[in-house]
């Protein structure tokens, strides 16, 4: 991509009205824009970011069976009554809306009840189960605050997977390799060593669940670690019982604030006895499914990697998620490697405005694309250039081979 064509522009000073850095580095590096409070348009940088984050999700959730759907947002209150999530008193984030003959619709801010209702159509049998199904879809929450960027939205994209189990350990079995799946997608975007496994609250799904959490002094939750067993405890939970549950000494954990990546919550047959999902077992007795739901909202996760992958200067992208592999400054014409770096297959952003050096270099820094590439008319006749690391800020001479076979 040349940046000369690139609508969207950096800017110096960020909003007014961001409180958060995440949102103030990201709107500044023109990856995002503001529509409304906790509602954000993806511009062409943040869009390439997130559409890597989706890519990383859906084939991890591939791997594990999962099949991938995309569901309606339009929701028949029937299905949701019958669970009793309709009522605003039980569910308070709902958005709702009318037909023109004023019959009441929601607009879909979870899955559960949908997809069980819409697996009644299609498991009969013990032979149908088990099942994992997924979606990355929209999702809509009313939620009172929306101060924290793209960490807590109205309007988000998320990946919702739905496991269907004949048994307990069967439903047991698979939430473990989800948790593990969990581990390697926080890896794969850059938040791994951050990122623990965290017991916590199952709030309206469940009376317990398990969240990821990244730490960041910028999140809203507060966990105690155990940083030998790489695992924590919310302190919504962080009660004696617990941990004793959980094999844990309250005198060896740690206290940090933290941001919820992810979550995964056993659901148990609440949902698929609401619905009437069954199936035939063996035995030829009725049985209800059993259920479990797993959820990562892609914007939060790249919220995160903005709060805890910067620094003064800007973003500092994971090169597994990054707009472009390499930024490429041209401070004299540089569209000979460009070319050559496009054939070879290298994301490359090419700088080609006509500014000072300096303001490109700043850009640069704020937008955080892995590796930049310098050619000035010093260096662009010796076949090497000058390399810099944004991560470590390491700097050394590179040649026009080397840079082809990155």
């Amino acid at each position: 991509m040349l940046q000369s064509t690139l609508f969207s522009k950096t800017r110096k000073e960020a909003p007014s009205d961001e409180v958060s850095k995440n949102a103030q580095l990201l709107v500044r590096g023109g990856f995002i824009h503001k529509e409304i409070a906790g509602v954000y348009t993806y511009l062409p940088l943040g869009l390439r970011v997130l559409n890597k984050i989706e890519n990383i999700i859906r084939e991890e959730m591939n791997v594990i069976g999962g099949q991938e759907v995309f569901m309606t947002t339009l929701q028949d209150p029937e299905i949701w009554k019958k669970s009793d999530r309709w009522d605003d008193e039980k569910i308070d984030n709902w958005f709702k809306t009318k037909l023109k003959n004023e019959n009441e619709l929601g607009i879909a801010n979870t899955h559960e009840e949908p997809l069980a209702k819409l697996l009644t159509d299609h498991v009969n049998s013990y032979k149908d189960l088990p099942l994992y199904v997924y979606q990355i879809q929209t999702k809509f929450r009313n939620e009172l605050r929306a101060k924290s960027g793209l960490m807590r939205g109205r309007e988000f994209l998320m990946k919702d997977l739905y496991s269907f189990s004949r048994t307990e350990e069967e439903h047991k079995e698979f939430y473990e390799k989800a948790a593990e799946t969990y581990k390697k997608i926080f890896d794969r975007v850059g938040l791994g060593d951050k990122t623990y496994r965290t017991f916590a609250s199952g709030g309206s799904f469940s009376k317990f669940s398990d969240e990821f959490q990244t730490l960041s002094r910028a999140g809203e939750d507060t966990i105690y670690i155990d940083e030998k067993k790489g695992v924590a405890v919310n302190k919504e939970v962080f009660t004696d019982d617990v941990l004793a549950e959980l094999g844990l000494e309250k005198a060896k954990l740690v206290e940090k604030k933290a941001i919820e990546v992810g979550n995964i919550f056993p659901l148990g047959t609440k949902y698929s006895e609401a619905q009437g999902l069954l199936f035939r077992g063996e035995d030829g007795k009725d049985k209800p499914v059993v259920m479990g739901s797993y959820g990562i909202g892609l914007g939060r996760v790249m919220g995160t990697v903005a709060e805890v992958l910067s620094d003064d200067k800007g973003l500092i992208w994971p090169l597994s998620i990054a707009p472009f592999k390499v930024h490429l400054i041209g401070l004299s014409d540089a569209s000979d490697l460009y070319n050559k770096l496009k054939e070879a297959g290298v994301e490359v952003l090419y700088d080609d405005r006509d500014l000072q050096a300096g303001q490109k270099f700043a850009d640069a820094d704020l937008i955080g694309v892995p590796y930049r590439v310098v050619v000035s008319e010093r260096n662009a006749g010796s076949g090497k250039f000058e390399f810099t690391n944004r991560a470590t800020g390491e700097t050394k001479e590179i040649t026009e081979d080397e840079l082809l076979k990155m």
